[in-house]
């Protein structure tokens, strides 16, 4: 049984395929975006339950991805958790006011990302 439909953006491909593996073996449909500006697409057509968005992208960056799709009507309610180098409270507060759900900072535990991002949809449902 599927556990929901995450789409994860980076622009690093191993990034990309760590999170495919890791949550592709736990049950969850994954959907990837190479920058910000194809994530904004695939959400649109996709509708994923939750979004897992880097900040440090070429295109549109992870802040200003978060911002465009809290301000469309049919991707506002998609919670986003961004997953990122950039550990700063300032960046951290900047993440939240864009309307990320939970920031998590690389290096990080896949089990752990898992475990949020149960959390996070398990809210939804």
């Amino acid at each position: 049984m599927q556990k929901g439909r995450i789409l994860v953006v980076d622009d690093e491909s191993y990034i990309l395929h760590i999170l495919d593996f890791s949550l592709g073996a736990e049950g969850f449909e994954v959907v990837t975006a190479p920058n910000g500006e194809k994530a904004v697409e695939k959400a649109r057509q996709l509708q994923p339950d939750l979004i897992v968005l880097d900040i440090m992208m070429p295109v549109l960056d992870g802040y200003e991805t978060c911002r465009r799709l809290k301000q469309q009507p049919e991707t506002k309610e998609i919670p986003v958790l961004l997953l990122t180098a950039k550990g700063r409270e300032v960046d951290k507060r900047l993440g939240f006011d864009v309307g990320a759900v939970d920031y998590i900072v690389k290096p990080f535990s896949p089990t752990r990302l898992i475990e949020r991002i149960e959390e996070i949809i398990g809210c939804r449902k």
